[in-house]
């Protein structure tokens, strides 16, 4: 069986925000499975916080996996359990519900990030921030197309809509990327609420300056506050503290194929 323990320190906080009467998001902060995650719900009054919640529920059940594809399928598994749960929710209340999830996946030296909607995953590595996810929102394809420009997309109408979320479809919609750890990186999972406050730029700011991901994360929960808060905000760090597995890391592999539990 392969190592899962490399030397995590995480942090998660999760808040209503200043507006909103009710925290729909759920996060799950798992190292010893290898696992970090932040979902923000939607559906309305309560609805939201179900999705969420069922998400969060079903990938606490993971456990310890052999490897990086099982690891994976694991999650696979789990998220398309939620996905059906929320499905059945909706349709015993007669309404859509659903949720964004965005999870930080590591084993043997090597991370993974899968997500559906516009919850972020970011990497901070030798004091410089790059975005991990890509949103899956209307303003992003829009982006993409080149039918508007940055500066138009941070004030466009719809630029909040959402185009895959957990529990809205049958099928669950994921987007992935990997790679390699290092000592000293720091990732920053996050919905919505934090990236509607605060930019990349004061992300980065908030995890060079922190001795500790808690320290990272109260600032930058301050700062949303301190901002109005219009949403809920929840935010999880993960810094990786040390050397890689002791002194082992495995180049050729991957996160794909595999079968879960």
């Amino acid at each position: 069986m392969s190592n899962v323990a490399l030397p995590f320190e995480s942090f998660g906080v999760s808040h209503k925000g200043c507006v909103r009467e009710l925290n729909e998001d759920s996060y799950l902060v798992e190292p010893q499975t290898g696992l970090w995650v932040v979902a923000d719900g939607m559906g309305g009054h309560h609805a939201g916080e179900v999705a969420s919640a069922s998400i969060v529920d079903h990938l606490a059940t993971i456990g310890i996996a052999s490897s990086a594809p099982d690891l994976r399928a694991r999650f696979e598994d789990r998220l398309s359990r939620a996905n059906a749960e929320i499905r059945q929710i909706s349709e015993s209340r007669g309404v859509t519900i659903g949720s964004t999830v965005a999870a930080l996946l590591a084993m043997d030296g090597r991370f993974a990030c899968l997500w559906s909607g516009d919850s972020r995953v970011y990497l901070v590595r030798n004091a410089s921030i790059s975005q991990i996810s890509r949103d899956h929102t209307e303003v992003q394809e829009l982006l993409d197309r080149g039918m508007i420009s940055a500066t138009e997309a941070l004030t466009w109408p719809r630029r909040n809509v959402i185009t895959h979320a957990v529990g809205v479809t049958d099928e669950v919609v994921i987007d992935f990327q990997q790679g390699e750890i290092m000592p000293g990186d720091v990732f920053v999972l996050s919905t919505d609420g934090l990236t509607a406050h605060v930019s990349d730029t004061e992300i980065e700011a908030a995890v060079v300056a922190a001795t500790a991901p808690r320290a990272a994360g109260e600032k930058l929960l301050e700062m949303v506050l301190e901002r109005g808060g219009t949403d809920n905000v929840t935010i999880v760090l993960v810094k990786i503290k040390g050397g890689r597995n002791g002194g082992s890391l495995y180049q050729d592999l991957s996160w794909t194929g595999g079968r879960g539990q």
